[in-house]
Formats: structure tokens, sequence, C-alpha cells
């Protein structure tokens, strides 16, 4: 689909356009479908997070704020008003680091957005079409700023190099858009929303490296910034106008000169980077990804675990930081969280027979990660800088991985095309076996069904308000 923006407007001001013109018409059909399977997606990373110690915390403190009992929290069984509905969900969301990515921006775009439109949706009673319609402009809004924060010379995320998360930094602007249209704001109210938003996005990524639970938060946080930011311009606060490109704005502040405005809204409103958003088979960090794919494929050729005297991870550099640095930390992850950003422990996971679409929630609980069978096979890891993945990346997480076993034998496997992208997608079916494996034992096989057939109809008609009260229940 195609509208018209006026390029003479700022950078905010497009997008706001943008998201007026959508309100006004509604997303294609086939952009509508796309959203309602990433809704479906994100519900069932939420429903397997419930019990996770970050959404415990969540929402408990979400409790003793009281307020109006507007928006779900999904799995608590409770309503909140809707932005703090929108911080329980957004960190339910992102918490098993299950969420969709967009490369090369390497960001989690419908984790902190999809919370703040389905929040918004619920407390107003608005329509199933006007959420798919916000939640797709919002996750639009929010990776277009993150290629906004990508240098094509580095060859990587801005971002990313500055130890900032850019999901929850561009999400919480994302989300604003994204809740602005279901309360059906003005274009004006639309820029101001996302002016806002822009002092409230934060989130650092250390996290990643050396632990700690706050990550999980962050596209929470993102989710009541946006929330929050929509009624502030709903009720007169403004924003700048300038706030994306200005010398004191969102993205010089954030990228400084390798920060690239123009990309943000480059072909806005005739090209969508929507469809292209990545779905994630693996409940772990997507740089994790290829790994995995290349370590089935070697199991699949009839490699057994102990017949294995070495193993060589080759990735882009970039990638090493977060998989493989410190080494000792990524030998042995001090919790099945921290498991799940290892390259070593996720290959040792995979050729160990892992579980669910080849590895699942099984092989990320704390038990699995102390298994000294995996923690002896991820010690044979060894993680390289591979110089054909560095010319790949980020456009896509390539790996390569080089098995050396007993008898001399040697195994080479190449991943240049994540699994779940454009390149090599997840079917229908298999996004709701993804589904399914993630809420089945947490709300019953018949119940989980129904949830799936009902997120999937939200694109043709189907009940926003009958689908929150199954996830309440």
């Amino acid at each position: 689909m195609s509208i018209a923006i006026d390029t003479e407007l700022t950078v905010v001001q497009q997008l706001a356009a943008l998201a007026f013109g959508v309100s006004e018409s509604g997303l294609s059909k086939d952009l509508r479908e796309d959203v309602a399977r990433r809704v479906l997606d994100l519900l069932g990373n939420s429903v397997a997070a419930r019990d996770e110690t970050p959404a415990k915390a969540v929402t408990a403190v979400v409790k003793n704020w009281g307020g109006h009992e507007f928006a779900t929290g999904i799995g608590t069984g409770a309503k909140f008003p809707a932005a703090a509905a929108a911080l329980v969900n957004g960190t339910l969301a992102h918490s098993m680091d299950s969420d969709d990515t967009h490369l090369p921006s390497v960001l989690h775009p419908s984790a902190s957005v999809i919370p703040a439109a389905l929040a918004v949706a619920e407390a107003i009673g608005a329509s199933a079409e006007a959420m798919l319609d916000a939640s797709g402009v919002g996750i639009e809004v929010a990776v277009r700023l993150g290629m906004g924060g990508y240098d094509e010379e580095l060859g990587n995320s801005e971002f990313f190099e500055r130890g900032l998360h850019a999901t929850s930094i561009c999400g919480a602007i994302g989300a604003a858009v994204a809740a602005a249209m279901v309360y059906r704001l003005t274009a004006d109210q639309i820029a101001h929303a996302a002016g806002i938003a822009a002092s409230m996005g934060a989130g650092l990524i250390e996290a990643n490296r050396t632990g700690g639970t706050v990550k999980r938060a962050h596209c929470g946080w993102a989710a009541h910034s946006g929330v929050s930011a929509a009624e502030l311009a709903k009720n007169g606060l403004t924003g700048p106008p300038t706030v994306i490109e200005g010398r004191f704005g969102f993205l010089y502040a954030y990228c400084g000169e390798r920060s690239n405005a123009a990309a943000v809204v480059d072909r806005l409103g005739e090209h969508w980077e929507l469809p292209g958003v990545f779905f994630k088979p693996y409940p772990c960090n997507h740089f994790t990804h290829a790994g995995i794919d290349a370590a089935l494929e070697i199991r699949a050729q009839g490699v057994l675990p102990e017949q294995i005297e070495s193993i060589e991870l080759g990735v882009s550099g970039p990638i090493l930081r977060t998989i493989a640095q410190p080494v000792e930390e990524k030998a042995r992850p001090r919790s099945g969280y921290h498991a799940a950003f290892s390259g070593p422990y996720t290959v040792a996971a995979a050729l160990s027979g892992g579980s669910g679409l080849g590895v699942g929630h099984h092989d990320f609980t704390d038990e699995a990660a102390k298994d000294e069978q995996r923690l002896a096979l991820a010690a044979k890891v060894t993680c390289v800088e591979d110089e054909r993945c560095n010319k790949i990346y980020p456009y896509q997480f390539p790996a390569v991985l080089r098995v050396v076993t007993t008898n001399g034998s040697r195994h080479e496997v190449r991943v240049d095309f994540n699994r779940g992208g454009p390149g090599n997608p997840l079917s229908a079916e298999e996004l709701v076996t993804k589904f399914k494996l993630n809420a089945d034992s947490k709300l019953g096989a018949e119940q989980a069904s129904i949830i799936a057939e009902q997120a999937i109809a939200l694109a043709h008609g189907g009940s926003l308000t009958e689908l929150m009260n199954q996830l309440r229940g």
C-alpha cells in the first residue's frame, strides 16, 4: 500500500502523516494479516514468560500502583490502567528473548509496540482492525528510527556500538505512535506523542554480556512510555518539531555524527519494512540462531556429542561481543537466561538434542544450564570472527560451524540466511506450532488452540474483546 507524504515536513511530522493516513484508510489486507501473525507470536512469548521473575516483579509493582481496571495483564488474571498493562505485557513479550527482529537495525519492534496498542484498544473498546493498523505503523516507525542509527560504512548499528538498546529506545516512539493512533489523535498530536516519547526511551545492553534481568523489562517500559506519551499529547503536552533530526534531537543525541535522518523517511509511505521483520524460531538471542541451525544440520548428519573432539563457531565480529565474551561467562552460563546469550551453550544444546522447533524453553532453564554434559560440550566450542559473515552482517546474522570428531572426520555447515526471515521464512503452521509450544503448558492445549485461532482471525473481523477475555482467564 502507498500513502503520499509531504517531504517538506520535519521527520516526526512525516512519520505522523503516515500514521494519520493509515488511521483514515487502514492497512492493506496483507499487512494486517502480517501484524495478526505478530500478535499471535507475541502472545505466545508472553504466556510463556508469565512465571518468570521479571514478569512477577513488574506485575507486583503495577498491582501496588492501583488505578482503573481498563486493560488486561496477560496471564495475570487482572486488569490495570492502560499504561500499566502495557508495562506488564511488554515485559512479558521480551522476557523469553523470542520476539521478532528487524535487520539491519538489530531491534525487536513488536514487543514494545503491540502491548501499547493492545492496552489502549482494550481500554477504550477500539476495534481489532484499529489495533492492527496502529501496531503495523508503530513497528514501521520503530525500525525506521533504528535504521537512522545504522551506519553502512561501520556495518553495524551505532546504537549497538555504544551499548544502547535500540529496541527500547526506538520502541518507545513506535509505541507512542501506535497508542496515539488507537486514541484517534490528529496528525499534530501524533507528532507530539512521538516527540514526548523521545525523551522517555532508554536501555543499556550490558546485561547481554555479564548478566542481570533488567533487559527483560526494557520493552515493558518502552510500551508504558508510549502509552503515557500519547495520553500526555492527548491532554495538551507538546514535543519539538525537529525532535528526530535536530542538533539536540533523538538521532544526534544517541548516535552522533553517524546518524542518518534521511534513512528514517526513505520511501516512507511507499516501501514497508514491516513484512521483512524476522520471526524467531528459538527462544534465545538472535545472534545465536544461525549457529543453532548449523548444529542441527550437523546433528542430522549423524554426529553424536560423545564423538566430538572440537567445535569452531564462526560469526561476524560485532556478534562476538554478545555471544562469545567474556569467554568464561559464555562457556559456563550462570543461569538459563544467560545461556540464551551464549554461542557455545546454544550450539551444545542443539547438538545434544534440543527441543521444540530445534531448541526450546526446556533448553534454557537454570537446570539445563547446569547440565555438565552440555557444559563439557560447550567448553569445546571456540568462537572466531569469520570474514564471510562480516560481509553479510547485519542484513543477516550468519554463522559457520566446524566440527572435528574423535576419529578425525570434519564437518562444516554454513548458514547465511537466518531461519524465520524473508530468505528462510517460518510457515504459518510453524508459527502456530511455536505458539502452542509456548502456551500449551501454561493454558492447556484447548485454550491455546482457541487463542491461536482468535489471534489470526483479528485480521478478518475477529473480536479483540473475546481474545483478551481468553488471555485473562
